[in-house]
Parts: C-alpha cells; structure tokens; sequence
C-alpha cells in the first residue's frame, strides 16, 4: 500500500494523490493546474498512470483545482465512477461545463492571435467533454461507506470549505493492522457562516492536509464590523458598491453578512444585483442543500429568513438584463464575477463605474499578482478593459477574511483533533513557504513527523 502524489505537490493547485491498494488504484481529487505556465503545461501531459487502471475518483469537493483534469481523465480512458459528496456532483455540474468553454474560447483566443504554434489550437477539454464527466458522478452522502476494495473502505466527512466539500477519511484492514489515513481536501475556517465546522480527525495514522495559508494568519477584526463601515461610507457617497466575487463561496458568505446586517439595522436595505448566471445558479444549489448548513444557517431557513434568498436580490440571465444595471443610479450593490476582476461581467461594470468618485469597489478575495484586481488594491490610477485605461476615481476597498481557507492556526487546530499523533503528516496543496513554515510548525509545536513531497513522490503506508 501506498500513496503517490500526482499533483498539488509543492504547489496549490492541481490535487492529485494516488492511494495504491491490494485490490486496486484509487485517485483521491483530480485538479486542474492552475497558475504558472510550467505548472498549466503539466495539464497537457500523458497522465502518470494509465487512466483505465483507476477503480475510480473520489472528488473531495468541487473547486476546479480538485476535480478540473476530470474530463481529460475521462477523455482518455477512466472507465471508473467518480463519488463525491450531493452538493459536489450538483456543483460540479455547473463547473465542468464552464471550464470546458472557458477552454475552447482560449484555444480560440489562442488561434485567433497567432500564440499558438498550431494552426487551430485544441482545447484542453471542450464544455461537452466537461458535461460529459460531470454526469459520471455518483453521490455518496457524509459517513456513508464507500468499498474501495475488499477490507479498504472509505467515508466522507465535513470540511467545511464550500457546499459539499469533505474530508475523506479510508481505513484499510481490521483490528491491530488496521491503518487510517485522512484526505483534508480543503479545510474551511472555523466558526465561518452558512457550513458546518470542519469535522475533528480522530483516530488517525496518516494525515494528508492542505497547506494554503500554512505561514498566515486571517484578519481578526470581525467581517460585519468592516461591512457596516465600507457599505454606510458608500450610502453616504450615494454611489453603486461593485463587487467582484468568485461565483462558488464568496458570493453566499458575502449575501449572508449583508442579511445581518440589514436585519439588525446596521445598514440600510439596499437594492441588489447578482449579475452572474453561474454564481446565481451555485447559490441555488446552496439553498437546496441544506444538509449542508450550521445550526445557525438552519435556524434562519426555518424561520424564512434565508440569507440566500433574499427579495432585494435581482438575478440577471441575459446580457440585455445586464446592461440595464448600467443605467442604475444610487446606492446599490452589484455582485459579479470574476473574483479578480480577469474576465466576466465585472468588466463592463467596473468600466462603466470605476471614474465615478461615489462608487466603492470591494474586493472580498484574494487577488493574485498581475490581475486587475491587484492593480485595483495597490492603487493603480488606471486598470486597462477592453483595450482602453480606465481612470480609477472610484473608493476601493479590500475585506480580508472571506477566504474560504482554514489559516495557519486552523490548521493546527484541526490536527490538534487527532486522538494521537499519527505516524506521519503530509504537507500539500501550498506553496514551498507556506508548507515549510507549517511544517516547522507541527514539529515544534506538536513534535510530530512531517513530509513535504514533490511531484510524483511516493510513500509507503506501514
């Protein structure tokens, strides 16, 4: 028995790990690389193993850096069913397809440009190949058991990072041979709203975790405190607040505040546009999945107070419903994608409204380096959309906090769960600092053994 790491090694994106059984090979995530063009190149190559000889995929949730290279895969011989949890298979729906278009208008971005030393640039996948492996999902609900092979078998937990998301806890063998090794996937913050806190670990011997944030800590200052400060200053302005949020996660935390708020009097009951088709459609899945939910969140859809349907909330399918917020005046909020301000919808609202002084422009994510969303957030006097530079006259501001990551302190947190120290941890899905600081961390602060491993590394399971 063991496992081999096939991506997310020494870097955040594309999670792959390999678990190697008696009876059979299982893929635990299977993510796209995202990023830097040495990493996205690796999405192109022949996948390490053949897939065919997968017995399956367990998705432990549905972000594109965990179940994104699922339509390759499937393309190119996965013959085995894909679990996930009922809020990963419903999101994963929406997702597939959506990468696989955004693939095909690269590839053709690509052609059209000449940037490609082919002619007529393939796309990774297409939107019906990403349909296609959507619909190879199968559901399997939290602590119901999965055979993985005969004496291995496997169970979702929560993990509190988006709807749906879990840890994956597989134990192999009975009695003293008995072995557990958990799967963090992604670990949400503790105390976050709307999901559950992330399960405890347990009894446990081989601890494979994410390290995102393994070398920072979240901003304490309480979100509703900085909501109510930026969203009264712009009432005051009488301007539109427009706000670029990632369609799965940010967009539900950030409705959930502004119901807290509005219904505490804290700030006024403003008019709201959802101007995102997929981040409309994810926060229905969310509503219709109220498994899901912390206590809190489940006492508010009892009581009909839902934070995810709320009446003030216009949705816009159509490019013309779009267009007509242009011609919105006064205080409102605008919520759109992309998160970083790359692409989308956002665009054509940030150009029609970032030269306005009374608007505000909140940034509730992180923005990487080189988006315009940084540019935005470093107080660059122009941001360049649609080949014009637009004057940034426009207030922005940045929440800190919304990330849907566990920080450095969760994450010892969670490993302090564990009924005893297991044989080994194996730092992933972080970058090189992150993961390194964490791993000085556990050592010091836990003296426990700890693993940093690099890409296609492998490790026996005793």
């Amino acid at each position: 028995m063991e496992i081999q790491f096939l991506g997310a090694a020494g870097t955040v994106t594309g999670s792959k790990h390999l678990l190697r059984l008696g009876g059979g090979d299982w893929l635990v995530d299977c993510g796209l690389y995202q990023g830097l063009k040495e990493l996205r190149l690796r999405n192109w190559d022949p996948f390490p193993v053949p897939p065919e000889s997968l017995r399956g995929v367990i998705a432990t949730h549905a972000h594109i850096d965990h179940i994104g290279y699922l339509p390759r895969l499937v393309r190119d011989g996965l013959r085995g069913d894909v679990w996930g949890t009922p809020g990963t298979a419903k999101l994963a729906g929406i997702l597939l397809p959506d990468s696989g278009r955004l693939q095909e208008e690269e590839a053709e971005y690509r052609g059209r440009r000449g940037l490609s030393k082919h002619k007529r640039p393939l796309p990774l996948y297409t939107e019906e190949e990403g349909q296609k492996a959507a619909e190879r999902f199968r559901r399997l609900r939290y602590d119901a058991p999965l055979e993985l092979a005969p004496g291995a078998r496997a169970t979702f937990v929560q993990a509190g990072h988006i709807l749906g998301s879990a840890q994956l806890r597989v134990e192999i063998g009975d009695g003293g041979e008995r072995r557990r090794i958990v799967f963090s996937g992604d670990l949400g913050r503790y105390d976050a709203p709307i999901l559950k806190d992330p399960a405890p670990l347990g009894e446990v011997d081989y601890v494979v975790m994410e390290s995102t944030y393994g070398d920072r800590a979240h901003d304490a200052e309480p979100i509703a405190d900085k909501l109510e400060r930026i969203f009264r200053e712009a009432v005051a302005r009488g301007g539109a607040v427009v706000v670029p949020a990632f369609a799965v996660g940010r967009t539900q935390e950030l409705l959930y505040h502004l119901e807290q708020l509005e219904s505490a009097g804290r700030i006024p009951r403003l008019p709201k546009y959802l101007d995102s088709p997929m981040a409309a459609a994810a926060t229905r899945i969310y509503s219709a999945t109220p498994e899901d939910f912390d206590e809190e969140m489940r006492e508010l859809v009892h009581e009909g107070r839902s934070p995810l349907a709320q009446a003030e909330v216009t949705t816009t399918a159509t490019v013309e419903e779009s267009r007509a917020i242009n011609r919105v005046k006064g205080p409102a909020i605008i919520i759109s994608a992309s998160g970083m301000a790359t692409g989308g919808r956002v665009l054509h609202h940030l150009r029609r409204r970032l030269p306005d002084p009374a608007t505000t422009v909140l940034l509730v994510g992180y923005q990487a380096e080189g988006t315009r969303g940084r540019r935005l957030q470093e107080g660059g006097p122009t941001v360049r959309i649609f080949g014009e530079d637009v004057p940034v006259r426009a207030h922005v501001e940045t929440v800190h906090g919304f990330s849907a990551h566990a920080d450095a302190d969760g994450l010892l947190r969670w490993l302090r769960t564990a009924q005893r120290p297991p044989r080994r941890v194996f730092l992933v899905h972080g970058d090189p600092e992150p993961a390194r600081v964490l791993e000085g961390r556990i050592r010091s602060e836990l003296g426990w053994e700890v693993a940093v491993p690099r890409f296609l590394d492998r490790f026996a399971i005793e």
